[in-house]
């Protein structure tokens, strides 16, 4: 019962269940910003480099395998087939993805720094802490002795 009571103790810290929210929110925000990458920015900077899907750009280094009954243009064909290739579309698409990620995930702590900052700006300055009475006989005693 004791490793339960643990986990049950460690589940319940607030920085675990921080944590799970962000990974959870992490993980759909990723999903989104996959979707702004591939469906919208990929497909303008396609269309302006003469593709429309920029993701199937590559370079094939291998040989067709015998009996290949795929399209020997298509990325995901080949990729299926196992043919040796040097995808730079697909990279370049998952490259800007991270792009926009980081540039937004920068946004966000900027955010969260000067919000932070102005709070403390605008906190009233902590009124000291009172001097222990230990200290305070301390010094009436130092201040008797020096008369």
């Amino acid at each position: 019962m004791g490793l339960l009571s643990e986990f049950k103790t460690f589940i319940n810290r607030g920085n675990v269940m921080d944590l799970a929210v962000g990974v959870i929110i992490g993980g759909a925000f990723a999903t989104i910003t996959k979707s702004l990458t591939d469906d919208v920015i990929m497909p303008v900077v396609g269309y302006i480099f003469g593709g429309a899907d920029f993701s199937g750009y590559f370079i094939r280094l291998g040989a067709l395998p015998a009996g290949f009954q795929g399209n020997p243009e298509s990325y995901a064909d080949l990729k299926a087939a196992g043919v040796a290739m040097f995808g730079w579309g697909a990279f370049l698409t998952v490259l800007v993805n991270f792009l926009i990620l980081a540039f937004i995930i920068f946004l966000l702590v900027r955010l969260v720094n000067r919000l932070t900052a102005k709070q403390e700006a605008e906190a009233p300055a902590a009124a000291p802490a009172p001097t222990p009475e230990d200290i305070v006989l301390l010094r009436e005693i130092r201040d008797s002795l020096k008369k």
